[in-house]
């Protein structure tokens, strides 16, 4: 439908379950609310036969200069977080991802790669979450109590990710506790998922993964399919129903039936949009307007329990502490949140963070690494001369850089990313790549390689030094003076009058208007600037009155 006809990368479990998403959204959206305007499932085969599906960890050379890396997100089966590099400048896309290991997945991770930009999301941006244990107990607790009570109990949850986590824990508890009242989960996607999370159980946690051989956690005996007629059975039971914000489907059918009677309870395990039904009855709303301006009156219990696949704030920050990023950009996450945390973020890591609203343009500028090799001829000249070189500092060297192929100014990389509305954040980068080739040699062989005859460029300074005598006089006190001093030094004293350090040269004339005064010229190469600087500082302090 954009006209995209490049390869499309994803990870072998979201290449496996992506098409079937795609296929029931396209269902709801179509044949269902009656949307014209929207891709086929035509579309949907044409567009998997672009995907390329890869590894974790693994290196994918996309083309000359672009470079992709997937890492493990945890969140749901097949979520992956990706290093996009291109020349030495990189950026991490994180997507949704969780910190915190679950019962069915493990916690996200990522090696210390340094990005020039980590774009995370920040959906829990100022919660910290309590421990897991007492939020599972609670979660039991409040389920047994309902059904012990004959009442019913509705979980809605989105197909991937917190359906099988939580069918995982009630599975468990259900066998411990030899409960007998049913347990469903709405029939179609979620069972399709739970195929695919059996499929790609090397995906799936350490325990979940040792377990395995004796038996697949997957496969339930007290999770039953859900038929709609079971919604209006007598006695307690348990569903799962997607979608998980109570905004259409069979949650919200199940929801309208079982609200108005006390002894039930719906649990919503995760966050929920503005304009929902799932955050209007969190929010403390108990009488409802539905289609057709019916009112719903909500007297069945409604409880909040996290068990969401998002960091918070502690992960987030945990990941860019692994990740060691120079920039943050922050999305999919409130304004207001994502200001505390940006804050937190700036001051903790002392990086720039950003947080640009949809369609808003925000410029990274970057210090990009040059690689340059260098000629083992200078190398060897440098060491020679007693400068060996310390890996833990910066090493100055002084030669002449050949560059090869299209030279560019390097720096002044800089990337742009821009949001898009009206759904998610898309990427959009810019960057002028350095020259591939770069060598640092000696000025004779530069001038030897490209065939050009040497010109020296000296810099020259005068120090008017206070001396009566004759000026031959002075240059003698000067080279005294000078030898005195600089013992690791080649000092002399040339026959026309003139002193040499190394390849420093000093003559002495005297001064036009006052015989009284010498002027010293002290010349100098480039190569020699550190010891002519020092030498005009040594000469401006004067001689000494006992150098004769």
């Amino acid at each position: 439908m954009v006209g995209y006809d490049g390869p499309i990368y994803m990870t072998h479990p979201t290449k496996a379950i992506c098409p079937i998403l795609l296929e029931d959204y396209r269902k709801i959206t179509v044949d269902k609310k009656g949307e014209t305007n929207f891709f086929t499932s035509q579309m949907i085969k044409d567009c998997m036969k672009k995907v390329v599906a890869v590894h974790l960890h693994q290196t994918v050379q996309v083309d000359e200069e672009l470079e992709i890396k997937a890492y493990y997100a945890g969140h749901v089966l097949g979520a992956a977080m990706f290093q996009i590099k291109v020349g030495c400048e990189s950026v991490v896309y994180t997507g949704d991802y969780n910190m915190t290991p679950d019962r069915h997945l493990g916690a996200a991770w990522i090696d210390k790669c340094r990005p020039d930009l980590l774009i995370s999301e920040s959906t829990y941006a100022t919660t910290i979450r309590d421990s897991k244990r007492c939020r599972e107990r609670d979660f039991l607790k409040k389920v047994h109590e309902t059904v012990e009570r004959g009442g019913k109990v509705l979980i809605p949850v989105f197909a991937l990710g917190r359906a099988q986590e939580l069918c995982i824990l009630l599975e468990t508890f259900w066998e411990r506790m030899n409960l007998k009242a049913p347990i469903y989960f709405s029939t179609g996607l979620t069972e399709k998922a739970n195929h695919y999370y059996k499929l790609f159980i090397t995906w799936t946690n350490q325990k979940i993964r040792k377990t395995f051989v004796q038996r697949n956690m997957f496969e339930f005996k007290h999770i039953k399919a859900f038929d709609r007629a079971f919604a209006d059975n007598p006695g307690p039971m348990v569903v799962f129903a997607t979608p998980g914000m109570l905004h259409a489907g069979q949650s919200l059918q199940i929801f309208r039936k079982w609200a108005g009677n006390e002894k039930n309870m719906v649990i919503m395990p995760g966050y929920c949009v503005q304009g929902t039904v799932g955050h209007k009855i969190l929010s403390g709303q108990r009488k409802l307007e539905m289609e057709g301006r019916q009112i719903l009156e909500v007297k069945m219990q409604v409880e909040y329990m996290s068990f969401s696949a998002h960091a918070d704030a502690k992960g987030i920050m945990q990941l860019i502490r692994q990740a060691e990023p120079r920039n943050v950009l922050l999305v999919h996450g409130e304004a207001k949140k994502m200001e505390f945390l940006k804050q937190k973020i700036e001051q903790e890591f002392h990086v720039n963070c950003y947080m640009p609203a949809n369609g808003e343009t925000t410029t990274i500028f970057t210090n990009p690494s040059i690689p340059v090799d260098i000629s083992l001829g200078l190398l060897k000249r440098e060491t020679a001369i007693g400068l060996l070189p310390d890996a833990k500092k910066p090493k100055l060297m002084h030669g002449t850089l050949i560059m090869k192929d299209n030279v560019s100014n390097t720096s002044g990389h800089r990337g742009e990313i821009k949001p898009q509305p009206p759904q998610g954040n898309s990427l959009q980068c810019t960057c002028t790549l350095p020259p591939q080739s770069f060598r640092l040699v000696s000025p004779e062989q530069a001038l030897k390689e490209l065939g050009l005859a040497e010109h020296q460029l000296r810099f020259t300074c005068r120090v008017h030094i206070q001396d009566p005598r004759k000026e031959h006089e002075t240059v003698l006190r000067v080279y005294n003076h000078l030898k005195g001093v600089l013992k690791d030094y080649s000092v002399q004293h040339l026959p026309d009058g003139s002193i040499t350090v190394e390849s420093i040269l000093i003559q002495a004339t005297a001064h036009s208007e006052d015989q009284g005064t010498k002027v010293l010229l002290v010349s100098w190469t480039y190569q020699d600037e550190e010891l002519g600087s020092y030498l005009t500082s040594l000469l401006k302090k004067g001689l000494p009155q006992s150098t004769s």
